[in-house]
């Protein structure tokens, strides 16, 4: 993971990893989970990503190797790579993968750290990195995204909001995963409202 990140200027880097392994190891033992494979799975889930890595063929295998050097169980391996593989908001665009319990605390923690206040700078630092504007009310937000049509079409930051980030909440699969998301969901609609009132020079 620090070979993969350590340099990532897209918001997936070393410190969005470090939060997503507090948050799941803080909703293991909310949710009475032993905390190996969701901690294993929350550090890796972004090293075979295609937004974080250019070859995701030579990243999966050199973490099959990684895993084997380790000395991970079958068993472990497996249960980390149906996480990691199938985590992602992409991932579930065109159908909805069910998860572990394991693997639905990682996803809860994965999709927390995109929300909030840290999912609002998030969100900017991503478009930047990608030369997206930041809004154009021209542009309304997209539905029935494909994976393709969702990563390779650059829309305007604020429309990420309404195609992804808005909609994460309602999605969390735990129980205290959901209590954590109100507050951040909150946080994101209060910036919305003052963004736009601050567009038109409202306020």
């Amino acid at each position: 993971m620090q070979q993969q990140q350590g340099h990532d200027h897209s918001g997936h880097g070393v410190d969005h990893i470090q939060r997503v392994v507090r948050l799941t190891t803080k909703l293991c033992q909310q949710e009475n989970v032993a905390v190996f494979v969701p901690v294993l799975a929350a550090t890796l889930h972004d090293v075979i990503d295609d937004k974080v890595v250019t070859n995701v063929a030579q990243s999966r295998l050199a973490l099959s190797v990684f895993f084997n050097q380790q000395k991970i169980t079958p068993k472990d391996q497996k249960a980390v790579w149906q996480i990691i593989d199938h985590l992602s908001f992409s991932a579930n665009l065109k159908q909805h993968y069910v998860l572990s319990l394991a693997g639905q605390i990682v996803q809860d923690a994965d999709r927390l750290d995109a929300i909030g206040a840290l999912g609002i700078a998030r969100a900017f630092y991503y478009g930047g990195h990608k030369g997206q504007p930041l809004y154009d009310p021209a542009i309304k937000p997209r539905s029935n995204l494909t994976k393709t049509t969702y990563r390779k079409q650059a829309v305007p930051v604020i429309n990420h909001f309404y195609e992804k980030l808005l909609l994460l909440k309602d999605e969390l699969n735990t129980v205290s995963g959901k209590k954590m998301a109100n507050r951040r969901q909150q946080v994101m609609l209060d910036f919305l409202v003052e963004f736009k009132q601050e567009w038109q020079g409202q306020v």
